[in-house]
């Protein structure tokens, strides 16, 4: 299996190495319209790769959706947390019911309850 992840990813970087030297000829982005940037005075206008563009693009996407997920599953972590807290409030009550059914007991007998 681990050696399927290994060729996966190598057929993955394969294919990024291949866009990135088939895109990389120098493009302009601009970040701000023609008319806003006169206004300010700045053109914020940069020339770089292609292939930089695409992967910056790819990255910020996966950003985006990975904390769009950590917000839609804010329900289930409170949920888990929750219960975990429920779990450990019963597991002490047990122990301590325990721990007054075996009082007075001889200490062979308390540690068969115990268990």
């Amino acid at each position: 299996m681990r050696y399927l992840r290994y060729g996966f990813l190598a057929i993955v970087g394969l294919c990024l190495l291949v866009v990135a030297l088939a895109n990389r000829g120098m493009v302009g982005i601009k970040l701000l319209p023609e008319e806003m940037a006169a206004e300010v005075g700045q053109p914020f206008q940069y020339e770089m790769p292609l292939f930089v563009i695409i992967f910056a693009s790819i990255a910020v996407g996966l950003l985006i959706g990975f904390v769009w997920e950590w917000f839609r599953e804010h329900k289930h972590r409170a949920e888990a947390r929750l219960q975990k807290r429920e779990k450990e409030k019963l597991a002490r009550q047990v122990r301590g019911m325990r721990a007054e059914k075996s009082q007075g007991q001889d200490d062979v007998l308390a540690l068969l309850d115990a268990n």
